[in-house]
């Protein structure tokens, strides 16, 4: 599956985009149901120290799973949010087989 990666307001170099594929391929072995991935990465505000954003929303039938983080660096903040979404799998994973 394709991941689509937009950086605003810069340009990510290939470094960050295989980091994030990499990070993000992970997840989709957690389930198979997901049909798109789009991934948002911001650089904020200079002023602010952790001011890069990170979106991730995974398209699932029945319902998307989205998680925002922000932090010092973008890989920090891409394994947060992975983390977060990693949670959201797991209990919507637990939710339908009726826990």
């Amino acid at each position: 599956m394709k991941v689509n990666i937009q950086a605003v307001g810069f340009n990510a170099d290939a470094r960050l985009e295989e980091f994030v594929e990499g990070r993000v391929s992970k997840l989709l072995k957690l389930d198979d149901d997901v049909t798109n991935v789009e991934v948002f990465l911001r650089a904020e505000k200079p002023s602010v120290v952790e001011n890069k954003e990170v979106e991730i929303k995974f398209n699932i039938p029945g319902g998307d799973i989205f998680a925002k983080k922000q932090s010092k660096t973008f890989e920090e903040a891409v394994d947060l949010a992975v983390d977060a979404l990693k949670r959201q799998i797991t209990k919507r994973k637990e939710k339908l087989r009726g826990k």
